[in-house]
């Protein structure tokens, strides 16, 4: 697999992540790929053959160009064919200032364009499938994105400052610490993170704890869960696992079996 990203104009950094790319060829026998919550929402523009998506006993074919709402359970996708993406990967509360629906609406499902914009989705899409360049689709993109904005401070300052203080501790807080840090209601905290992010505190601190789990995972040559677990500030080993069940759908060895392939990628917590 190809896969590479480019940042933001200036403009957007408060908004967008990355760009990114992915490019494979067609496997002979596809393969499904579990992905796992990391707290950013993502449009993506499919430039091959499209994804199919299972949700428990339930499989459908994902749209050609859509936004991914806030994943909050483990979901599998698998190729249909050779795979060719651009994608736009949010803040974790990046992608508000473009919503058109309640956040909570989007949660764990792919949100068809023309679902979310009408006619001007429509036409975002056909415009992004005629480009042959990641520089054009960008530049149209970020046209698109600027002109939704009415000012750079349409985030909400204070939930902006609770995400940055739960990535700085890797999600190794509580709500009330949070709360009371930021010198807030805790219930007031929980309603702005549903409105902005999609998410509540505890969900997003939680997210952000497995990824960092994550990432220890795929950088040691064997697994050591008692190691991980307190690494990763979790009570103790069954706590860890139960977390990590509830994110990924399965334990620790099982998943860092399956490699990280696919989640490392479409879950990136960089």
């Amino acid at each position: 697999m190809d896969y590479k990203t480019f940042d933001p104009s200036d403009e957007l950094t408060a908004f967008i992540k990355c760009f990114w790319t992915l490019e494979a060829p067609q496997e002979v026998e596809p393969e499904k790929q579990r992905i796992v919550p990391d707290g950013c929402m993502e449009m993506i523009f499919h430039y091959g053959n499209l994804f199919r998506q299972y949700n428990g006993s339930e499989n459908f074919i994902q749209p050609r160009c859509f936004v991914f709402g806030q994943i909050t359970s483990p979901l599998d996708i698998e190729p249909t064919g050779a795979t060719s993406i651009f994608a736009v990967r949010f803040f974790p509360d990046g992608f508000t200032p473009f919503a058109t629906m309640p956040l909570i609406k989007m949660e764990n499902r792919p949100v068809a364009l023309s679902e979310l914009y009408g006619e001007e989705g429509v036409i975002l899409e056909q415009e992004m499938m005629s480009l042959l360049s990641n520089e054009e689709r960008i530049q149209i993109l970020e046209n698109f994105f600027l002109k939704k904005l009415v000012t750079p401070d349409a985030i909400d300052r204070l939930v902006k400052s609770s995400i940055e203080t739960i990535i700085d501790l890797n999600g190794n807080l509580s709500v009330g610490e949070l709360s009371d840090q930021l010198n807030i209601n805790r219930r007031q905290l929980e309603r702005k993170f549903h409105s902005v992010i999609g998410l509540s505190p505890k969900q997003l601190s939680k997210i952000v704890r497995l990824q960092s789990s994550l990432k220890m995972l795929a950088n040691k040559d064997s697994v050591n869960l008692g190691e991980v677990a307190l690494e990763s500030n979790f009570y103790d080993q069954s706590h860890f696992i139960k977390d990590f069940k509830e994110f990924t759908g399965m334990n620790p060895g099982n998943f860092y079996a399956n490699n990280l392939k696919m989640s490392s990628l479409f879950s990136s917590a960089e």
